[in-house]
C-alpha cells in the first residue's frame, strides 16, 4: 500500500470517538466479567506472531459477520457498537507478556482501524504500537486510529497482559463500497486460513493469489448476509 495518510489520525475529529470513549467503563467491565469464567482464543493465523498463542481474541462482529454466540456476554457493548454507523468489526484482543504481533499490512485502506486501551501494562518501548515509522503507547480509555493497510506491528514486552477493544469503521468516502470491502477482507482471511493448512498457497505467485481472490469475492459478498440470517437466534 502506497497511500499518503498519516500514521495516526486524531480520534476527536470523528463522532465515533466520543461514543466509544464515553463508554470505556462499560466495555472494560463486560470484558472483565467475561474473563472471570472464560478465556480468549488464539488468533487463527500463527504467522502473525513471533511466539505461538500470544495473541488471543473474542469477536462480536467480523467484517459484517455477526458472531451471535458471543453476543450474550457483551449486551451493553453491542448497544454501543450498533449505535455507530459504518462499524463492521469489533473484538477484544489480548497480547500476552513478551508477545509480538509481527510487521504486516491489512487488506484495505477503506476503514479506520481503532484501538481502545482497556488494560495497558506499560508504555513504549516495553508495550506499544507502530504504524509506518511512528510508535505510540496505548492509553486506557483512549483511542489509536490508523489505516490498517499501512505496515504496522504491536509489542508487549512487559510481564502483564495487554487488552484492547479493536473495531473497524468504514470511512465516509468508501461507505457505498462497504459490502464489497467486507467481502474482500473475508476472502483474504479465508485464504490465509486455507494457507495455514496448505502452505503451498503462500508460495504461489502473487498474481495467481489475486486471481483466486477475485473469483471468491462475489461468493463472500452473497454468503455474509445469508450466514447472518441462518445463524441469527
Amino acid at each position: 500500500y502506497k497511500g499518503s495518510e498519516p500514521s495516526f489520525f486524531e480520534p476527536d475529529n470523528y463522532s465515533f470517538s466520543e461514543i466509544i470513549k464515553s463508554n470505556y467503563s462499560v466495555i472494560e467491565k463486560e470484558l472483565s466479567n467475561y474473563l472471570k469464567s472464560h478465556e480468549l482464543q488464539s488468533y487463527f493465523n500463527e504467522t502473525m506472531v513471533s511466539s505461538k498463542n500470544t495473541w488471543k481474541t473474542i469477536s462480536l462482529k467480523t467484517w459484517n459477520i455477526e458472531l451471535y454466540e458471543n453476543h450474550q456476554f457483551f449486551p451493553k457493548t453491542l448497544q454501543v457498537i450498533y449505535s455507530i454507523p459504518g462499524l463492521v468489526s469489533a473484538s477484544f484482543n489480548l497480547l500476552e507478556p513478551k508477545g509480538h504481533i509481527v510487521p504486516h499490512c491489512g487488506d484495505t485502506n477503506g476503514i479506520f482501524r481503532c484501538h481502545l486501551g482497556l488494560s495497558i501494562p506499560a508504555d513504549i518501548p516495553q508495550c506499544g504500537f507502530r504504524v509506518k515509522e511512528e510508535w505510540r503507547s496505548w492509553k486506557e480509555g483512549d483511542l489509536l486510529v490508523f489505516t490498517d493497510a499501512n505496515n504496522h506491528e504491536a509489542i508487549n514486552l512487559s510481564d502483564n497482559n495487554r487488552y484492547i477493544f479493536l473495531f473497524d469503521i468504514v470511512r465516509d468516502e468508501f461507505i457505498e463500497k462497504k459490502h464489497t470491502i467486507c467481502a474482500t477482507v473475508i476472502t483474504s482471511l479465508f485464504m490465509q486460513k486455507l494457507a495455514e493448512k496448505y502452505n503451498a498457497l503462500y508460495k504461489l505467485p502473487f498474481f495467481i493469489q489475486k486471481i483466486i481472490a477475485r473469483l471468491l469475492i462475489p461468493a463472500a459478498y452473497i454468503a455474509i448476509p445469508i450466514r447472518n440470517l441462518l445463524y441469527k437466534k
